[in-house]
């Protein structure tokens, strides 16, 4: 086995989870039953993440650009948000998942917003496994904050521009806290980022899955693991310079 096979360690997926309403409509049944059906693939998705042994997952569960949708799925959208949090806090905290949340979830309505606050905090002492839940969330908005931030930094001078670096930069980010994705999975067949993860996923793996989300199963997801793992990641080198055991360029 050569040193890029070794070094080839899954340590955190995130999941755009596409695919619900597609999923609702080829059954005759209304959208927001999709999303509901796709709640309950996130329990599984989790199941088989503790059995993988994968500490991180990430989920793109509302978009910045979501807000443009019906205001009646909208509402019904963060009315599965507030059950699926009363549901499974208590079963996230006994299993020693934290919970984590990206993006502007503060806009949300008051009663998810202080679901998520709830959760947040009854799971603060878990330090095993990790999920992430990006809540209005849009890569180039966090990427635009981020530099703002840091030029403010600057300005106080707390950063210096010219020793500016991504171990520096990513201090900025929403996932300050968290390591970057090495998979990247997006259900129901489209092949799009659609804004998520961007700069964190700049050497992610990428994995296509034309399920759609409410039918995505363990078994799909262990199938992209094998995926993940047959593939050598070069950051920018070749095979055989990773193969003498060269540090691999961040």
């Amino acid at each position: 086995m050569t040193a890029a096979r070794k070094e080839n360690h899954l340590k955190h997926i995130a999941i755009i989870m596409d695919g619900n309403g597609r999923w609702a409509k080829a059954r005759g049944l209304p959208r927001i039953e999709g999303h509901r059906r796709g709640g309950e693939t996130v329990r599984e998705v989790l199941d088989a993440c503790n059995e993988l042994g994968i500490p991180y997952l990430t989920l793109f569960a509302f978009s910045s650009e979501n807000w443009k949708r019906p205001a009646d799925e909208v509402n019904a959208l963060m009315g599965l948000l507030v059950r699926f949090l009363s549901r499974e806090t208590a079963d996230l905290v006994r299993r020693g998942v934290r919970l984590h949340v990206i993006g502007h979830w503060q806009d949300l309505p008051d009663r998810p917003r202080k679901e998520l606050q709830r959760s947040i905090d009854a799971t603060a002492h878990c330090k095993e496994r990790h999920l992430t839940l990006a809540l209005s969330y849009g890569s180039r908005q966090e990427a635009a904050e981020a530099a703002r931030a840091y030029a403010e930094a600057v300005v106080r001078g707390e950063e210096d521009p010219s020793q500016c670096t991504w171990e520096r930069f990513s201090r900025y980010l929403f996932t300050r806290d968290l390591p970057d994705p090495d998979l990247i999975i997006r259900t129901s067949g489209e092949s799009r980022l659609s804004n998520f993860l961007m700069l964190q996923g700049s050497y992610s793996e990428l994995y296509f899955s034309p399920v759609h989300w409410p039918e995505f199963t363990r078994e799909h997801l262990r199938e992209a693991v094998e995926c993940y793992k047959r593939r050598e990641r070069r950051y920018g080198q070749t095979g055989e310079q990773l193969s003498v055991g060269a540090t691999p360029l961040g």
